[in-house]
C-alpha cells in the first residue's frame, strides 16, 4: 500500500510536529544532526519501545554533551503500526524531506527489514535496536545497518538450550505469524533439535490483532508437548502467559522474548519462575544501576527494557562516532559513518565494553534469568535473579554461519 501525503500527515507527520525536540537553538550555520525514533506508540510493542526509548534518546544526547562541540542534535519520533509499508513510507520521507541522518529502535521485525532496506538506498543509517530477526546480520545484512541489542539466534541458544538441557525435550510453538516469530521459531527449532530435543507441532496466529490464544493453548497442551514455546512478544506474550495460568496449562512456558515491562504487567504471582534472556537488566552493575538513576528522573517509576536501554547505548556511540569523523562526513555517507562506528570499541552504562562485527552485530553478554516469586522481591522493579551469563564471543551467532556478503571469506 503507498501513503498517500494526507495520510502521512494522520499518522506519522502529525507525530513528528508534536514530539519534534530540538537540544539547543541552533545558529544557522551549525550543523545538524536529526535523529528518528520510528518505535510503537499504540500497539503491542509500546511498552518495550514507545516514548520511552524517546526519552532514553534524549538521556543519550544530554550525556554525550553537544554543549562546545559544533553541532546540534535534533530527536523527531513517529508511531510504525506493526506496518512494514508504514514504517518504509516514514522512514522515506524523514530521509528525503525532512533532513534526518538515522533511524532507530523499530520494535517490530517486519517493519526493521523495510526501514533496513531505505536506508540502503538512501546511504542512510539504521540502528536496529528494537527487532529481533537474525536476518538483519545474515542473509538480509547491509552496510548502514547495526543490530545492537539482541536477536533470535542469540534468544533461541540461551533461553530454548539451557531448557532442553534442563528436561524440556518436547516443544510445542505458539508463534506470530510474521518474521519475528517465524525467525524465533525457526532458530529455537534448530537448537531444540541439535540438543537432541524434538518439535512436536506449532500454531501460527494472525498478528497483529490477535487477543484471544485459548485455542492455541489448548492445542499445545494437547500436543503433550512438555514446553509450549511463545514465540512472540509484548502484549501478546502477556496474554498467553495469564490465559495459559486461566486454563490451568501445567507445561512449563518458555517466553522465548519476555521484556521487565512485560514482567511488571504480568506481576510476580504470575511470572514468578519464568526463565528468560535478556541483555540489560536495571539492576545488575552500579553502571546499569547509574543509568537506570539517571533514567528515573526523566520517567518517573519505569526502568527500561533491553530495547529501551539500546537506544540510548547505541545512539551514544553513534554521537562519539560523528564526532570523531566530523559531522559534515557523517551526515553525507551513513555507510561510511556506519564503518567508523564498527571501527570504534563501544562503552556505556547499560551494556558495558563491547565491539560491532563487520556483519552489524553488536557483540555484548547475554543473560539467563530467572523471574523471581513474590516472596523474594525486595521492592518494586526488584524482578530477576541471575542464573548464567554468556559471554560475548558466544552470545550470538558465529560470524561465518550468518550468511551475510559483508563478510570477508
Amino acid at each position: 500500500m503507498r501513503l498517500t501525503r494526507r495520510d502521512l500527515m494522520g499518522t506519522a507527520a502529525a507525530s513528528l510536529a508534536a514530539t519534534a525536540l530540538p537540544l539547543g537553538r541552533a545558529r544557522a550555520q551549525t550543523p545538524t544532526l536529526k535523529i528518528g525514533v520510528l518505535t510503537d506508540l499504540s500497539g503491542p510493542y509500546k511498552d518495550l519501545g514507545g516514548p520511552v526509548s524517546t526519552a532514553c534518546a534524549n538521556l543519550a544526547v544530554a550525556d554525550f554533551g553537544v554543549s562546545g562541540k559544533g553541532f546540534n542534535v535534533e530527536i523527531v519520533q513517529a508511531d510504525h503500526q506493526n506496518k512494514a509499508d508504514v514504517g518504509a513510507e516514514v522512514a522515506r520521507k524523514w530521509f528525503d524531506q525532512d533532513g534526518v541522518d538515522m533511524v532507530m529502535d523499530v520494535p517490530n521485525s517486519g517493519v526493521s527489514l523495510a526501514v533496513a532496506g531505505v536506508a540502503k538506498e538512501k546511504n542512510k543509517i539504521f540502528i536496529a535496536d528494537g527487532p529481533a530477526t537474525s536476518n538483519l546480520t545474515g542473509a538480509k545484512c547491509n552496510a548502514n545497518t547495526i543490530h545492537w541489542v539482541y536477536d533470535t539466534w542469540m534468544l533461541a541458544h540461551s533461553t530454548g538450550s539451557a531448557l532442553v538441557k534442563s528436561g524440556g525435550d518436547s516443544w510445542y510453538f505458539i508463534t506470530a505469524d510474521y518474521e519475528f516469530g517465524k525467525a524465533l521459531q525457526r532458530d529455537t527449532t534448530s537448537f531444540v533439535n541439535a540438543a537432541g530435543g524434538k518439535v512436536l507441532g506449532a500454531s501460527q496466529y494472525p498478528f497483529p490483532g490477535t487477543t484471544d490464544f485459548s485455542s492455541y493453548l489448548l492445542q499445545a497442551q494437547s500436543s503433550g508437548a512438555k514446553v509450549i514455546g511463545l514465540a512472540n512478544a509484548g502484549l501478546d506474550t502477556i496474554n498467553s502467559i495469564k490465559q495459559a495460568k486461566e486454563f490451568g496449562i501445567t507445561q512449563t512456558l518458555a517466553g522465548m522474548l519476555v521484556f521487565i515491562a512485560d514482567v511488571h504487567a504480568l506481576g510476580l504471582e504470575t511470572a514468578g519462575g519464568l526463565v528468560i534472556s535478556e541483555t540489560f537488566y536495571w539492576d545488575l552493575n552500579d553502571r546499569t544501576r547509574a543509568f537506570s538513576d539517571r533514567l528515573w528522573t526523566k520517567v518517573p517509576n519505569k526502568r527500561a527494557t533491553m530495547d529501551q536501554a539500546g537506544v540510548y547505548a547505541s545512539l551514544l556511540h553513534y554521537l562519539k562516532a560523528a564526532s570523531d569523523m566530523g559531522i559534515d562526513k557523517a551526515k553525507a555517507s551513513g555507510a561510511d559513518t556506519v564503518a567508523r562506528m564498527k571501527a570504534m570499541p563501544t562503552d556505556d552504562d547499560c551494556f558495558g565494553k563491547g565491539l560491532i562485527r563487520e556483519d552489524g552485530r553488536k557483540i555484548h553478554p547475554c543473560y539467563l534469568f530467572q523471574v523471581k516469586k513474590p516472596s523474594e522481591s525486595k521492592g518494586p522493579w526488584d524482578y530477576y535473579n541471575l542464573l548464567a551469563t554468556v559471554p560475548a564471543e558466544d552470545a550470538f551467532r558465529p560470524l561465518k554461519d550468518g550468511g551475510c556478503a559483508l563478510v570477508k571469506a
